[in-house]
């Protein structure tokens, strides 16, 4: 949807502002830049609506070549949005939100009836906010009508130059969630510029970092927190930071992968031998294809250890169960709800791929936040 094709930006004092960049972003999704002062994002987000003219390469929208594009043109059809708003003071909040499908020339019902859905999106009462002027809103108030202006003209692509940067913490992040949640509804191709890397985290679907002009890596946040291309990478981001985002976290890489397991017919005293050789107080419980029945703790075992039972008789739904495909923040906010503590983790198939435990979680943390090893960790 919009593609860099060995993008630079060279000016007249032989100053390299950005070098021989490419990168694809697919319509619908948020692109983050983020790096040192410096190191070009906000240059490369204003190479896309030409504010500042790119001296190689080729940027395209939709397959063309933006400068075969009137400029004036190519920017009324992209949304913009700064710091702190950049509203015209002596404009009310409904001119500055209809100011773009004005210049388009759009019928004067069809823009109002735009500006008064915008307004009720980002979530401003038009009843209450339309016929104000700018100085009459806070500064959170302004950064809506500057979203909802940016909005109106229904761009397929949207720039946003540090929209939140000037706010405090309880209001940029208020706006964040609501930035999120209108996305899910409009569905915008979105080029994000911040300094700020939690918030590029938490918004971008992909993260481009930037150093000297260059892409050093563009990846999804998991993929930049796994892995990180390099030491600089590694360091921009913080060693410790996918552990202060589980979300991120497969739970794959919280879990234990050899469970305690079970076939129902076991006798409960072969049971329990079982579970004082692998010093364990819970065994899973499953069939000969290993697809998850139940649990059985060794507490009810010793309890009902005089009658001839099996484990099935005395097994308990597992409660809690999470796919594979779940992650460190779902299993931290469940383990509290577990029977017995455990959360037993099962394939797509409910075959039994794991386990997670208090101390499973304890371990992969504090092995993080601490230089903790596994075996250190009593669990």
């Amino acid at each position: 949807m919009l593609k860099f094709e060995k993008v630079g930006k060279k000016y007249p004092n032989g100053y390299e502002a950005v070098k021989n960049i490419s990168f694809e972003i697919e319509a619908g999704e948020i692109l983050v830049l983020i790096g040192p002062s410096g190191c070009g994002k906000t240059t490369t987000m204003k190479m896309i609506n030409r504010l500042v003219p790119h001296t190689s390469g080729h940027i395209y929208i939709h397959g063309k070549d933006i400068t075969k594009e009137n400029p004036v043109t190519l920017r009324k059809n992209i949304g913009y949005v700064i710091q702190q708003a950049g509203l015209f003071p002596h404009y009310t909040i409904e001119d500055n939100v209809g100011l773009i499908p004005d210049l388009k020339g759009w019928d004067v019902n069809k823009r109002k009836e735009r500006v008064l859905e915008m307004l009720r999106l980002v979530g401003l009462d038009p009843a209450l906010y339309a016929k104000r002027y700018p100085k009459q809103l806070s500064g959170g108030q302004q950064q809506r009508v500057g979203v909802a202006r940016a909005l109106a003209a229904d761009p397929e692509i949207i720039l946003m130059d540090e929209p939140f940067g000037a706010l405090d913490p309880i209001t940029r992040e208020q706006l964040q969630d609501e930035l999120l949640r209108m996305q899910q509804e409009v569905k915008k191709t979105i080029v994000f510029v911040t300094h700020d890397m939690d918030e590029a985290l938490k918004l971008g679907d992909k993260i481009a970092i930037l150093k000297d002009g260059v892409i050093v890596q563009l990846d999804t946040p998991y993929e930049l927190l796994s892995r990180p291309a390099n030491d600089f990478v590694e360091s921009f981001i913080g060693k410790n930071r996918i552990y202060q985002n589980p979300e991120y976290i497969p739970v794959t890489e919280v879990m234990r992968d050899n469970p305690s397991t079970s076939l129902p017919s076991r006798t409960l005293g072969k049971a329990l031998t079982f579970m004082r050789q692998r010093k364990m107080d819970t065994l899973l419980v499953g069939n000969e294809k290993g697809k998850l029945l139940g649990i059985v703790s060794a507490y009810d075992v010793t309890a009902k250890m005089e009658q001839s039972l099996t484990i099935e008789e005395i097994m308990t739904p597992p409660g809690v169960v999470l796919q594979d495909t779940a992650t460190a923040r779902d299993a931290l906010s469940l383990i509290t709800e577990a029977p017995y503590g455990i959360i037993p983790i099962v394939t797509a198939e409910g075959n039994i791929a794991g386990i997670v435990t208090r101390g499973s979680l304890l371990t992969a943390f504090a092995a993080q936040w601490g230089g903790v090893k596994e075996e250190e960790v009593s669990v």
